[in-house]
């Protein structure tokens, strides 16, 4: 594929990511309340929340052979075709009444399993569009993290907007149109893009489903900076999921609050931790890795918590968090960066499918967690509890030596990622 191919390739691939991060965060509106509107029930709420998140994580890590078999692309637009008629059917059962419950969880869990492999193929490309459109990989990891970032601000507020006009069961044909149109646009995109495992990404191996499986578990245990990295993500995942889902919430029923400065929090932080994202795709390929790590942990870990559990005026507050969410935004491609380095392209949709599914496998426990938390010591100390093990949780690379690794780049070659020209524009 040509430069300019390559870079079609590129921008293709980012909106289409846009277009379905931005129908989830609708989806991740309109089912809860889908369900509180059609059935009044808070524990049915919850069994669809884990209806749709178990079969995501498992379905994530069963399909990294498939998408290395395959290929990431056609994995991608196949999901997310069939999520096309899985999600439609709810509404549509729904208005007909023909929609039981017992239905309703099994179409959310099938959006789920499809969900999985759909989102894992997509930044399995990863590495493929950094080689055709000629740019670093933290050049498309700070993009892909500015796009994810930005969408999921957009999509929360689509979802509110279009749940009040039109109600929850329709917003959800929303979200099933989204699916069509990322398909359509990455298909399109992506005709002809190469990748290591041969043309449109598919693999000749022909060892068995579960030795493949085996494979990418192996190669993820036997990187101690991977597997560092997965148990990292997946603890301060679950910290941030006690920390969003309770903590913030409870902070805000005190008298001077409210949900009104709740969502500015959460949008600050959002906007914020977009905008470093940026900073990152444009000057991440010449910046430190490592130092840059520690640092944007440092600012972003414990400081946030320390400001709400001690009643920090409202100024103070939103200055520590638009810090925090610019420092965040580093984050993400850096990690994304090294990971996409160091796995072999014939492994990629194992390794990062179960990576990935092990980062997401303890965020339902999360609320779990805050609540306890809060009904055990209260809200403060809860508060500095979390905070504390969230900067011990990242802050312990900087006593291992091998996190030192992260600063490690591929050499120049014929077999490596292409350096991007001085003064290549920005890409996006």
């Amino acid at each position: 594929m040509t430069t300019t191919g390559g870079r079609r390739a590129l921008h293709g691939w980012l909106v289409a990511d846009a277009v379905s991060v931005t129908g989830t965060r609708v989806s991740m509106i309109a089912i809860p309340l889908f369900v509180l509107d059609s059935t009044g029930s808070a524990t049915r709420t919850g069994l669809a929340a884990l209806a749709e998140m178990l079969p995501l994580v498992v379905f994530k890590v069963l399909g990294g052979p498939l998408i290395d078999r395959l290929g990431a692309r056609r994995i991608s637009i196949a999901c997310d075709l069939a999520s096309v008629v899985v999600v439609a059917s709810i509404p549509l059962l729904h208005d007909v009444g023909l929609l039981s419950f017992g239905g309703f969880l099994a179409l959310v869990a099938a959006a789920g399993a499809l969900r999985g492999p759909g989102d894992a193929a997509k930044h399995s490309l990863v590495p493929a569009l950094v080689t055709a459109a000629g740019v670093s990989t933290e050049r498309v990891t700070g993009l892909s993290a500015t796009v994810e970032r930005t969408a999921s601000l957009l999509g929360a507020g689509l979802g509110g907007l279009l749940i009040a006009a039109v109600g929850p069961a329709d917003a959800l044909l929303i979200d099933a149109a989204s699916f069509g149109v990322a398909a359509l646009v990455l298909a399109w995109a992506t005709a002809g893009l190469t990748t290591g495992t041969g043309e449109a990404g598919g693999s000749s191996d022909d060892t068995s489903y579960a030795a493949q499986l085996r494979q990418g578990w192996t190669f993820l245990r036997g990187d101690r900076v991977l597997l560092g990295i997965t148990v990292m993500v997946s603890l301060t995942n679950l910290l941030d999921a006690a920390w969003a889902s309770v903590l913030m919430p409870v902070w805000s029923l005190e008298p001077g609050r409210g949900a009104a400065t709740l969502g500015l929090l959460f949008g600050l932080f959002s906007g914020m931790s977009a905008l470093g994202a940026l900073c990152a795709a444009t000057w991440g390929e010449r910046l430190p890795r490592y130092r840059i790590y520690l640092g944007a942990f440092l600012l972003t870990s414990l400081p946030r918590f320390l400001v709400l559990a001690f009643d920090t005026p409202l100024p103070g507050v939103l200055a520590v968090f638009a810090i925090g969410g610019f420092a965040s935004g580093f984050i993400n491609p850096i990690l994304g960066a090294v990971i996409y380095e160091r796995i072999p392209s014939a492994l990629m949709g194992r390794v990062t499918s179960l990576s990935t599914a092990m980062c997401w496998s303890l965020m339902p426990l999360g609320g779990l967690l805050g609540g306890v938390l809060v009904d055990a010591i209260d809200l403060s100390p809860a508060m500095v509890a979390v905070g504390l093990a969230y900067l011990a949780v990242t802050m312990l690379p900087a006593i291992d030596p091998r996190w030192r690794e992260l600063d490690r780049r591929p050499d120049p070659g014929p077999a490596a990622t292409p350096a991007p020209p001085s003064h290549s524009a920005q890409a996006g």
